[in-house]
């Protein structure tokens, strides 16, 4: 695809950053000489490279460097601390680790712990051979027109039940269809420019970001570390035609336009991820800036993409629902005993097609837990169906939370809560949150003969893990609620939620 497109577009400009312009071509030949000297350290077909860092070009090339060479990208979140990047380093084998630029003020790679790094670790102030010693370019290039539709594409990492994240499996194949799609739906072409503001380690930022522009020639916007406050001048002075994000985005788009008289006029698309839009928002989106259409889609990690709306649905439709499967996907509502239910009934959503996962890397037992022997995906999603076929939202059965469009799992941050050595129990709950949707509370016991500080604690999380991870509250108590099994109790935790 990205030589298709340099060959025919070599001077269509793909990425805008500040004051860098970059072209197919210029992409072309610096993902190239990224492949060079990756398979001259060695990587062959079929290996895993992780990538750390933030959206910029250095990302964006050595992305297409890592597939260039043959090898999958292991995405870790840039905003990820060393324990999280070392569990799925280790979990993927993965020998080389590309670290871009981080947050200010900090080096990724002296994050790992001791003895975590993997062989090579790649960044963008060592300098490189010019000459990787029995590599050609010739080599490279064989290389790169080697990768086969099947071949996997990417592992990303997601929020697992079991306190753990695992790997999905992704190929070319489901990511080149999925997302070509997508952006046929979102009418994304060559005269957008698009900031893309989830992380480029995040599926979204990945695939309907990175990859989607140069799919479709669109001029990505990489945004390092995205600020509400500088919303309106990037999509005033940056002419931003395409915008994605959750309501409070465009909530706030829509309170800074009641203050001053910016510029908007260029906004002609935005899109919503399967979150309830409120009818109101989309009215004054589309009265107030002027917008060709509002968006609402449903996708997940382990499914790509399952459902958009569509041109000229109503606004209620697009408020209320996530729209109708895409092309290729078929999607199902069942109850607790796998029957379907009719239409206007709650029930699990199931999912079939293309875009379900190869797999979960390197554990087949909980991948055949999710996807069963007839190839439907069981998302944990709670949803209904309308008569039209529009998908709405309305649960989740797995205890997931999403804090500002990123998956939390409980079990996760309670096991790195539990490294931190005062506790003897944590239980993770989301609750609703007026600013990032939902928000993390924490019910911790301590060990016997301790005591636990909720700011010493909190400082401690936020040292070490994601900022989205770290609970917003810390409430100690003396012992958890259990139901009859002995397991800890989170119904009764989150009817206990807004009384503590």
């Amino acid at each position: 695809m990205l030589r298709d497109q340099a060959d025919r577009h070599p001077d269509a400009v793909v990425i805008v950053d500040g004051d860098t312009r970059v072209t197919m071509a210029e992409l072309r030949a610096g993902a190239a000489r990224v492949a060079h000297e990756l398979i001259g350290l060695g990587v062959r077909p079929g290996d895993r490279v992780a990538l750390w860092g933030v959206n910029d070009p250095y990302w964006v090339t050595h992305a297409f460097g890592v597939w260039d060479a043959g090898a999958v990208i292991v995405p870790l979140s840039s905003r990820a601390k060393g324990l999280e990047a070392a569990a799925m380093i280790e979990k993927t084998g993965a020998e080389v680790l590309v670290t871009g630029e981080g947050p200010p003020g900090v080096v990724l790679a002296d994050l790992l712990p001791p003895g975590a790094a993997p062989r090579h670790v790649l960044s963008p102030g060592r300098s490189l051979p010019m000459e990787p010693p029995g590599v050609e370019m010739e080599d490279v290039e064989e290389r790169a027109l080697a990768v086969q539709p099947g071949d996997l594409c990417e592992i990303m990492s997601t929020s697992g039940t079991t306190g753990t994240p695992k790997g999905v499996m992704l190929d070319h194949a489901q990511v080149l269809r999925g997302y070509w799609d997508w952006s046929e739906i979102v009418t994304l072409d060559q005269h957008d420019r698009y900031p893309v503001i989830a992380p480029f380690s995040h599926g979204f930022g990945l695939n309907a970001g990175l990859i989607a522009c140069v799919l479709r020639r669109a001029t990505m916007m990489p945004i390092r570390v995205f600020t509400p406050d500088a919303l309106m001048s990037l999509i005033s002075a940056g002419r931003v035609s395409i915008l994605a994000g959750p309501p409070t985005l465009f909530h706030r788009l829509l309170d800074e336009l009641d203050r001053a008289d910016w510029d908007v006029s260029s906004l002609r698309v935005a899109i919503c991820g399967a979150a309830a839009v409120p009818a109101a928002l989309i009215t004054r989106l589309v009265e107030r800036v002027g917008l060709e259409r509002m968006i609402n889609a449903y996708g997940l990690m382990e499914g790509t993409v399952v459902s958009m709306t569509r041109a000229g649905d109503p606004i209620e439709v697009i408020a209320a629902t996530t729209g109708r499967a895409v092309p290729g996907i078929e999607v199902r509502i069942v109850d607790d005993d796998g029957k379907e239910v009719a239409a206007g009934e709650r029930g699990e959503i199931l999912q079939r097609g293309y875009g379900v996962m190869r797999g979960y890397w390197d554990e087949p037992g909980k991948t055949a837990e999710v996807v069963d022997r007839d190839g439907w995906l069981h998302t944990g999603d709670i949803g209904v169906l309308d008569p039209a076929g529009n998908l709405a939202i309305v649960d989740r059965k797995k205890e997931l939370y999403i804090v500002n469009g990123f998956n939390v799992s409980p079990a996760e941050v309670e096991s790195l809560l539990l490294r931190e050595g005062s506790l003897a129990q944590a239980a993770v709950i989301g609750v609703p949150d007026p600013v990032s949707g939902e928000a993390g509370w924490a019910y911790v016991v301590p060990r016997a003969g301790m005591t636990v500080d909720p700011g010493t604690l909190l400082t401690w999380a936020k040292d070490n893990m994601s900022n989205y991870k770290v609970p917003k509250r810390v409430i100690v108590v003396e012992a958890l609620p259990a139901n009859a099994n002995g397991k800890i109790d989170k119904r009764a935790l989150r009817a206990r939620a807004p009384a503590s």
